[in-house]
């Protein structure tokens, strides 16, 4: 099969959480020989702050980690049709424009020869509702939501059978334990601040707690403000800014353990 597959961003992880989901699934799509060609937009935010923070050398860790995915860019005037041109199946993230998602969507209405899913991996749904009325979902076939709560938001607006759960998980090609167990020491923390959604329970589960059993704690990911980086220092974590994605099963195989901090929709209303 043809598949093309629009996201923000597939070259950059900064502030992209989807992008090692993406990554891996279209990587074993093309390891079982179909066509797959994705689309991001020229000018991506989660790329633009990549290359402003890291240059083209924050790249390596991708392209040295999955040697097989290329992703094309397009302008926001160029003809959606282009871009879909012989797909078989196309799938839309919910991190683009409404108006691209409008746009092939029309395309299928109009008799496009292929299957169209809106992807969607967002708490948006349920968090800011009117942001996600302005995409315009009527002509697609489908929606792949994130998890089974999610599943039920779409079927009570009246997607039935037509809105499936694609669970997000490890490309396991590259996210395994260690071959050679070495040292291992601490604990870690891979995240983003998560825009005041987590604060208090990274407090609670992680920062504390990890100062109380007298354990060192590294912590990795972007968009920590001031204030952030000084909960950080008052709690005796070291912060240690982006780390590529790629590089996360080493980070993980030199500490002792880690845990995983929803944001507060993932924990409460999507659980």
């Amino acid at each position: 099969m043809k598949i093309v597959y629009f996201t923000h961003s597939l070259a950059s992880c900064w502030n992209h959480g989807n992008a090692h989901f993406l990554r891996g699934v279209l990587d074993e799509l093309i390891a079982r020989g179909h066509d797959v060609v994705a689309w991001e937009p020229a000018n991506a935010w989660s790329l633009a702050n990549l290359l402003a923070d890291h240059g083209h050398a924050g790249l390596e860790p991708y392209r040295a980690a999955y040697p097989r995915l290329r992703s094309q860019s397009y302008a926001a005037d160029d003809d959606p049709a282009e871009l879909v041109d012989g797909a078989d199946l196309v799938l839309v993230h919910e991190w683009n424009e409404p108006a691209l998602v409008a746009a092939v969507g029309r395309l299928r209405a109009r008799g496009g020869d292929f299957r169209l899913l809106f992807h969607d991996t967002h708490h948006r749904a349920v968090s800011a509702p009117a942001e996600m009325a302005r995409y315009d979902l009527s002509a697609y076939d489908g929606v792949l939501a994130f998890g089974e709560a999610l599943t039920k938001v779409y079927r009570r607006r009246g997607w039935a059978d037509r809105v499936w759960t694609w669970h997000e998980a490890a490309d396991v090609r590259r996210f395994h334990p260690p071959v050679r167990e070495g040292a291992r020491e601490g604990l870690v923390w891979i995240g983003n601040w998560g825009d005041g959604e987590r604060t208090e329970e990274l407090e609670q589960f992680l920062f504390r707690p990890a100062r109380d059993a007298g354990l060192p704690l590294d912590v990795y990911g972007v968009r920590y403000p001031e204030g952030a980086r000084a909960t950080l220092a008052r709690y005796g974590a070291r912060y240690h800014g982006w780390a590529a994605n790629a590089r996360a099963p080493e980070i993980f195989a030199r500490h002792l353990a880690t845990v995983h901090v929803p944001r507060r929709y993932y924990a409460t209303i999507l659980p």
